[in-house]
């Protein structure tokens, strides 16, 4: 989070600097706003140029994309407009080069000017802020993480008997076994020893009842005749 509050403050301030650049002078007293864009790939002329196609369009085009990147926390379109303004300012530096016969830093103005400097730097701080801003792609890969429901326990296999209590915790707590959980005895009525319940009917002792709970009453085999 902060690595992208700062990339994106330096970035942004890189973007300022660029659309700024075109006001200034660039060489020996014109501005940049005075050269076409069209002279980068034709050969720069004296011809003056409109604002909007001169230097300040590709430049507000990069600002354009350094507030795109900034808001999506892209680092790659932050990046691509850092190297916008530095390939138009090269390039240009290329043609006037050509046209002026050398480039010169010239205290007096008959230079290269502060222009093309605010140009240069404004490119860099995009690159840098595309460097130190962190994206969004590990953010979205936890959030995905978090989303996704986890499973408390693995189910056991089909050919492993069930583990009781439903833990994966080593200790005494795991108990396995191939048996049949005990089955608590069925209710046999009133406990005549509580005198709430003394009065109920009570059922006959096991000991005193000739049925056969399992297997139903039948005669006995005859003797055998002789």
């Amino acid at each position: 989070m902060i690595r992208n509050v700062l990339g994106s403050l330096v970035a942004l301030a890189g973007a300022a600097s660029a659309v700024l650049s075109p006001f200034r002078d660039w060489y020996a007293g014109r501005a940049g706003q005075d050269y076409r864009v069209e002279d980068l790939f034709g050969g720069i002329t004296a011809a003056e140029s409109g604002v909007l196609v001169s230097m300040l369009l590709p430049f507000l085009a990069a600002a354009l994309l350094v507030v795109v990147g900034v808001v999506l926390r892209s680092r790659l379109v932050v990046a691509l407009a850092g190297l916008v303004v530095l390939g138009f300012t090269v390039l240009w530096m290329v043609r006037q080069g050509q046209a002026a016969g050398s480039l010169v830093v010239a205290g007096d103005g008959s230079g290269l000017q502060v222009g093309v400097v605010n140009a240069l730097a404004g490119g860099l701080l995009m690159l840098i802020g595309a460097l130190l801003m962190s994206g969004r792609g590990r953010r979205g890969r936890r959030s995905r993480r978090e989303r996704e429901p986890v499973e408390p326990y693995a189910a056991p296999a089909a050919d492993q008997v069930d583990t009781w209590p439903p833990t994966q915790e080593p200790g005494m707590s795991v108990q396995t076994s191939p048996w049949p959980e005990p089955e608590v005895d069925p209710y046999t009525g009133p406990d005549p020893r509580d005198p709430r319940t003394r009065s109920y009917p009570q059922a006959p002792p096991a000991e005193s009842d000739p049925r056969d709970p399992v297997h139903p009453p039948h005669r006995p085999p005859p003797p055998p005749q002789g």
